[in-house]
């Protein structure tokens, strides 16, 4: 299968990575359930004791993040991954004697994973073992800014995998990626799927290649604090979630809107967690650095505090975990208010209670991040209620971070690297995409006359 603008030396590459590929997705739709439960074992096991070694690798190559908020991305997408899913709901049929239905899960086949530089160990960990528990084989590629790290993980885990029996080439990766290359691979029409986690550019090459995808979209969270919530905590936890991994997930808070009647207090328990709110000349250099024509500066992302103080020449105290502006409007022309990826935070005194707050966290997503994710702190269950109908969103957490929480670290949302965003962003799913998004069912349904009976199909499909 050849594409005119390839040579024929990465055509016929090309045409070999998909042979193995559809190889090996042959042979392991036919693995069993303690088969594929052995490989996936083994594999999250090796994915987590390498969790610190690939962390540090990942900031030294990319210059992205911190080593610490890192591996626990890198754990949670490998040993604790487990921990969200039943292996046997994606390779056992599931039967259903009163209906007289049953459905049996089948793979995907051979899917297409582009990769992040932002967040490469722990997607190179999440998508290879939501496809082991698929059954795919899987093609992954990396962001350039990242391959050299991404490489060898991801080389890694496919060695531990065959080691435990996998098919030779379920797990393949791009060793040197390119933008048209990826593209390519997109339109191939020996790809099944896509999962693409990635700017927008590549999210919607993703949706129009003509192969089937599931992909995330942007984000820009805001974080209602009401006067019913536990301040103290609302504002140590909206730190946590803005300065994990120095901002880089999507899921981190990007704007704190405050009730007034509790906004002096929440600025102090910011400021206790590790916030830094700045003005006069000291936020106009930083404004200048970070937003440089009201543009996000590309050379921010994921950096520390101090970092971005050092370099707009303000002097940012060690234990700052976040740089706080405080802002008066949510447009185009305030960047602050839009999604950032770097450890800025936002803080907006709204008035009128819920239905203030409701009004400026809609304003914030009709910007940019419908679909993505919000964050409640409150304990009025009306106002959980009333925040929770009303915006377009996919998932909130509640008197959580809203990196930790969304992402399912520190709620019971399926822990994940990929978060859908639904019709109202434009993706193909509203959950956190898991093994789920990369099998599919057939579906076989008897008569429903009553003289017809289904059998012994149990025993008839346990064998």
């Amino acid at each position: 299968m050849s594409d005119a603008s390839l040579s024929p030396e990465l055509q016929q590459e090309i045409d070999s990575i998909y042979e193995v590929a559809q190889r090996a997705a042959q042979e392991f739709s036919h693995f069993r359930l303690e088969q594929v439960q052995a490989i996936v074992d083994r594999v999250a096991a090796a994915a987590g004791d390498k969790a610190e070694y690939y962390a540090d690798w990942a900031v030294r190559e990319t210059g992205y993040g911190d080593v610490q908020a890192k591996v626990a991305k890198n754990l949670a997408t490998s040993v604790d991954l487990l921990k969200t899913y039943n292996i046997a709901d994606y390779i056992e049929p599931s039967i259903d004697a009163e209906k007289k239905m049953f459905r049996i899960p089948k793979p995907a086949g051979v899917v297409l994973a582009p990769m992040p530089c932002t967040n490469p160990i722990m997607t190179v960990n999440f998508k290879v073992l939501a496809n082991l528990i698929a059954r795919n084989a899987v093609i992954l590629c990396p962001h350039p800014a990242a391959k050299e790290c991404s490489v060898h993980a991801a080389e890694f885990l496919a060695e531990v995998a065959e080691c435990m029996g996998a098919p030779k080439g379920c797990v393949q990766i791009i060793r040197e990626p390119n933008i048209e290359l990826v593209n390519v691979l997109m339109r191939d029409p020996r790809t099944s799927l896509i999962m693409a986690t990635g700017g927008a550019a590549l999210v919607h090459a993703a949706y129009s290649s003509g192969n089937p995808a599931v992909g995330v979209g942007a984000a820009n969270v805001p974080c209602y604090v009401h006067e019913s919530a536990d301040i103290e905590q609302a504002g140590a936890k909206a730190v946590i979630g803005n300065s994990f991994d120095n901002s880089l997930p999507c899921t981190s808070e990007s704007v704190v809107l405050a009730d007034r009647k509790i906004s002096d207090q929440l600025k102090q328990a910011i400021i206790a967690g590790g916030g830094l709110f700045v003005d006069g000349e000291d936020a106009q250099k930083l404004r200048d650095f970070l937003f440089p024509n009201g543009v996000g500066n590309p050379a921010a992302l994921g950096k520390s505090p101090q970092w971005m103080g050092d370099a707009a020449g303000v002097a940012i105290a060690e234990g700052v975990k976040s740089i706080v502006f405080e802002i008066d409007r949510i447009s185009h022309d305030e960047p602050v208010s839009k999604e950032k990826m770097f450890p800025v935070m936002g803080f907006m005194t709204v008035d009128g209670g819920i239905e203030g707050g409701v009004k400026t966290a809609l304003d914030m997503l009709d910007l940019m991040g419908k679909g993505h994710s919000a964050v409640i702190h409150a304990n009025d269950a009306d106002v959980v209620a009333r925040y929770t109908s009303a915006l377009p969103v996919c998932r909130i957490a509640v008197n959580s971070p809203g990196m930790t929480g969304n992402a399912g670290l520190t709620t019971a949302l399926a822990e994940t690297g990929m978060v859908g965003t639904g019709f109202f962003g434009g993706s193909s799913s509203d959950e956190n995409i898991g093994p789920q998004h990369l099998i599919q069912h057939t579906y076989v349904a008897y008569d429903s006359d009553p003289s017809i009976q289904m059998g012994g199909i149990e025993s008839a499909l346990a064998s």
